[in-house]
């Protein structure tokens, strides 16, 4: 792969992302919860951090951009539409911007919701998106700013992904989120299968991220407000999709 990526564990449960081209050397922070964290693991893996792709404001996400600024002098790309939470921001994009890293191409996503503002970043090449908190292994972001609408709607761009997508999102939630798939999915067998594989893999400490879009396709009750069986499990069989998503959402808050 021309895009090496570099995950690694940061604050009490999230994930770093380092990402590099392999041909040019070039290489970004995905997010900055811990700047001290970022420049060890850079360091270590011998890479040249000179850019920051954030993907929303929130501290765990956008906190250390100024330590690696004055640092580093990297370049920060951020959303449009969050520049003024996030502060100092070298290049804002939106839904259809491409941001290259070197002869890697991202395009930029709208996933606002868990933050009215919040992007995504896939690399159609190298089959991977890194989603923030959009969307989790099993789960998606509590929706702090957003509507349901504009979540479901948000969801449902990065469901159309192709399903061999590779997701890295930016928290190891999967065990908490797969007890609570459950609670409302609790007959589908993939989501069964999916949460027996986590169960082993938090057993050994291990991460359960990456994570694929097929796999949150057949198995996420977050990106099944279509399927039959999980409507008339809720009462649902005439909602609307956005009002099933919402519905879940409303479960999850209080689960």
């Amino acid at each position: 792969m021309t895009l090496e990526i570099r995950q690694f564990a940061c604050l009490s449960d999230n994930y770093g992302y380092l990402i590099r081209c392999a041909k040019t050397g070039e290489c970004a922070a995905i997010d900055t919860p811990d700047a001290a964290v970022i420049e060890s693991e850079a360091a270590k893996a011998g890479w040249n951090l000179t850019e920051v792709w954030n993907t929303h404001h929130h501290w765990d996400h956008a906190g250390g951009n100024e330590a690696l600024r004055k640092s580093k002098n990297v370049i920060i790309t951020a959303p449009a539409g969050e520049v003024a939470t996030i502060g100092h921001v070298d290049r804002p994009v939106a839904h259809g911007d491409v941001v290259r890293l070197g002869e890697q191409a991202a395009q930029v996503i709208d996933v606002g919701g868990h933050t009215l503002g919040h992007i995504a970043y896939w690399f159609e090449d190298a089959g991977v998106a890194f989603v923030g908190d959009a969307l989790f292994a099993l789960g998606c972001g509590r929706m702090f700013e957003g509507t349901a609408q504009q979540f479901h709607a948000s969801l449902s761009r990065l469901r159309a992904l192709p399903s061999e997508t590779v997701i890295y999102c930016a928290h190891e939630y999967t065990q908490a989120n797969a007890a609570f798939a459950l609670s409302v999915d609790p007959a589908n067998p993939a989501l069964i299968a999916y949460a027996d594989k986590v169960g082993v893999k938090r057993a050994r400490g291990e991460a359960t991220v990456p994570t694929t879009i097929g796999a949150e396709r057949a198995a996420n009750p977050f990106l099944r407000w279509d399927d039959p069986g999980l409507r008339a499990r809720m009462g649902l069989q005439r909602a609307e999709d956005w009002e099933v998503f919402a519905e879940i959402r409303r479960r999850k808050d209080v689960f």
